[in-house]
């Protein structure tokens, strides 16, 4: 098998330049862009929603999730896909939406707080730089978009991709969370160590609804097209486990 080329691929690789499926919108971020999802074919079970970029900065997990979608062919996507969360933050190259609002800070949970969330300049440096949380829960209309196709969705989980912290973030000890873990070697851990007051992970547990941080780790996006995205392949076919 030649560089490139897995044992997961259905699209040959110089085909996969473009994506194949026909993304819905369901909202519009802050600075007027459209949400967009791409759905499996009519009548076939959604078994997960996974969805990127809620962070600006963190433009690899479109990338990655992407190429997964390109290698497969449209009619065997059974997953409801967003690629970006927050576009204008990953046009912007920051890490809240166009309103300087951090999103996942911003979700209508009983522990949202108003006061500034911190995040990190780089991984090594301390937790100093601010952002706002939202003038109230739920107040950013990326929020209040994935909030409401998630609710209209009713998947049996939620997949929500970040970097770089290299884990796979399962509280609720999860089949896919084992899944995920055995196949990228990825640590699975039940938080990721410090308070995420308001973010959609807490907003799900209090619905009810299953859900996994999928952290990417801290290499080139040339390296994870090659060691997460077939992951992610899997994954979109419906390969991966439902608890």
């Amino acid at each position: 098998m030649t560089s490139g080329q897995h044992e997961h691929d259905t699209v040959p690789r110089a085909e996969r330049g473009v994506l194949r499926t026909t993304p819905d919108t369901y909202g519009t971020s802050r600075n007027g862009l459209p949400l967009q999802v791409h759905l499996p074919p009519d009548g076939a079970a959604i078994r997960h929603v996974v969805f990127c970029a809620i962070h600006g900065t963190e433009p690899d997990s479109t990338v990655i999730v992407s190429s997964a979608l390109r290698s497969i062919l449209p009619g065997q996507l059974r997953c409801a896909v967003v690629l970006a969360a927050n576009p204008d933050g990953v046009l912007m190259g920051t890490r809240g939406n166009a309103a300087g609002v951090e999103l996942n800070r911003n979700w209508p949970t009983s522990d949202w707080s108003a006061e500034q969330p911190p995040h990190r300049w780089t991984l090594e440096d301390p937790q100093d730089v601010r952002l706002s949380s939202g003038p109230e829960p739920g107040s950013e209309p990326e929020v209040g978009a994935l909030r409401d196709l998630i609710e209209r969705l009713d998947a049996p989980s939620i997949v929500s991709v970040h970097s770089p912290l290299a884990c796979v973030d399962d509280p609720g000890d999860s089949k896919l969370g084992r899944w995920f873990s055995e196949r990228t070697g990825l640590e699975r851990m039940a938080d990721v160590g410090y308070p995420t007051l308001g973010s959609f992970g807490t907003w799900a547990r209090e619905r009810g609804r299953p859900s996994i941080t999928y952290e990417l780790p801290r290499e080139s996006i040339n390296e994870m097209v090659g060691t997460h995205s077939p992951v992610f392949a899997a994954l979109l076919r419906g390969e991966a486990p439902i608890d």
